[in-house]
């Protein structure tokens, strides 16, 4: 059910969609074709980020999914408003 969900930090939200996309480095997002960004925060520094980050890895999955979905409802892939092209739909 709308498969698996990855948080992280990162201080560079378009380089990282990228390095996700190409699958740039090995580890879990690579391993679990972790793609699609469906949701993001602003943090005003690195520290609040992490805490941020550290909050929401500890909430059920459920509550991650209703966060996502308040503020996108059809899991859109939210990196083509940073004008990145559409992820190729998967085989049916």
């Amino acid at each position: 059910m709308n498969g698996t969900l990855y948080i992280g930090v990162t201080s560079d939200l378009l380089c990282r969609i990228v390095q996700h996309r190409e699958g740039v480095f090995e580890g879990f997002t690579k391993r679990y074709g972790i793609k699609m960004l469906v949701y993001w925060e602003y943090a005003g520094s690195m520290e609040a980020a992490i805490l941020r980050e550290k909050q929401i890895k500890r909430w059920r999955r459920d509550w991650k999914r209703n966060l996502i979905e308040r503020n996108n409802p059809s899991w859109n892939d939210l990196a083509v408003s940073f004008g990145l092209e559409p992820l190729a739909s998967s085989p049916a």
